[in-house]
């Protein structure tokens, strides 16, 4: 049996490392400073260009590149300036995605513009309205955030920048759907993404953290959401882009869906560090998923290594209740990470009830929009000939479609 190789088409590059100028609750990545012998971590620029000439060099026609943290932006303006020079060096006129997920507190007008230029999109960090968001999203002084993230969040929508809402969900945030969902369309955004929170216990490492959000709550927070987007529909389409809607649709339509949390196998990408160290995962920076580093090893080799591989398959073993739910095509275990904590627990996810009460109840309506999208019936949705992607909005959605031509 041949194995195919794996293209090089996205990459996530963490340039501060874990550093933040924020100390939310719930961040799973501050702790990996204990990974790193400096107490400041900051990617040189020769090991940018390095990283950069690879990327372009051992990838195919595109490219898609997530800068995230920690808080990237600390590395400044200049440096992701010097970034977009690189590419452009060595780019060779392939195309190019950049992705910037950023809690917004060191934007200026400055940035913005220069986020624009470069069709940078952008997924800010803002979990809702003041009690929701200042409930985790601290500053190191243990005060709230949210003011300066809202004001942010205007600046980027006046400078004409592609920005996306990317909200937390935690134990207190799940019991205000609809709360959240309408603050935030009262800000403009109409592309969101919401992210079930769930950490390991800092105390009893058996057990989720008490900020995470339960099975039942997060199912219910879905299902909320999902039937406020439904209300919103307009002509028989959406005018609100969810991010977890718009990758289970592609399902219903037989296609790919681009959240890795919804594949039978995963490692599709991999993680680069600031100081050139590679790994598996976000979600898996440890010492035993580290691929190699840049310095010695290739970007493409790192991808399609037995250890990556080893990594992706590890998703695919499922216990025998998932090979026997009725929904395993739709989620296929959902996200590794999430996998079982407490040994009291029968759940093989610490999400797979709130994906069965989803399902279950939107089944219905995504079957019925998948087949107005093949026929073609439904305003706004076609299936285009050669169209690599569902819509079910009006536009393919925002968090794919950030790609620049680099001359």
């Amino acid at each position: 049996m041949v194995l195919r190789l794996k293209q090089l088409s996205s990459l996530l590059i963490k340039p501060s490392g874990p550093d933040c100028n924020l100390d939310c609750s719930y961040c799973f990545y501050l702790e990996k400073a204990d990974l790193f012998p400096k107490a400041i971590h900051r990617m040189s620029l020769d090991t940018l260009e390095l990283l950069l000439r690879q990327a372009m060099e051992q990838s195919g026609p595109r490219i898609t590149i997530s800068w995230q943290g920690g808080e990237p932006t600390l590395m400044g303006l200049p440096w992701f300036e010097k970034a977009v020079e690189f590419q452009e060096k060595y780019g060779n006129g392939k195309t190019v995605g950049n992705g910037l997920q950023t809690n917004g507190l060191l934007l200026d007008t400055q940035w913005a513009r220069f986020l624009k230029e470069y069709r940078f999109l952008v997924g800010l960090s803002i979990d809702g309205p003041e009690h929701v968001h200042d409930k985790y999203r601290l500053t190191q002084g243990r005060k709230g955030s949210w003011h300066t993230v809202a004001e942010k969040a205007s600046l980027l929508m006046e400078e004409g920048v592609e920005v996306n809402s990317l909200s937390v969900v935690t134990d207190y945030s799940s019991q205000y759907a609809e709360e959240i969902y309408e603050y935030l369309k009262s800000l403009g955004f109409r592309h969101m993404q919401f992210i079930p929170c769930v950490e390991t216990d800092p105390v009893d490492r058996t057990k989720a953290a008490a900020y995470s959000v339960s099975a039942e709550a997060y199912g219910r927070f879905l299902v909320d959401i999902f039937d406020l987007w439904k209300r919103d529909f307009a002509d028989g389409m959406p005018t609100v882009s969810i991010r977890y809607f718009d990758s289970v649709f592609h399902k219903y339509v037989g296609m790919t869906a681009p959240d890795c949390t919804l594949g039978r196998t995963c490692g599709t990408y991999v993680v680069v560090e600031h100081n050139g160290d590679v790994y598996s995962c976000d979600f898996f920076v440890e010492p035993s998923w580290k691929l190699g580093n840049l310095a010695t090893d290739r970007l493409v080799d790192m991808l399609n290594s037995d250890r990556q591989n080893e990594f992706g398959n590890w998703k695919a073993d499922l216990p025998q209740m998932c090979q026997s739910c009725k929904w395993l095509r739709n989620c296929w275990g959902g996200c590794t990470k999430d996998r079982i904590r407490d040994p009291q627990e029968t759940d093989p996810n610490h999400f797979c009830r709130s994906y069965m009460m989803f399902f279950e109840h939107a089944d219905g309506d995504l079957t019925e929009l998948a087949h107005q999208w093949r026929s073609g019936k439904s305003s706004g949705i076609r299936a285009e000939p050669g169209q690599a992607a569902p819509q079910i909005h009006g536009t393919q959605s925002r968090f794919k479609n950030s790609l620049t031509e680099m001359n």
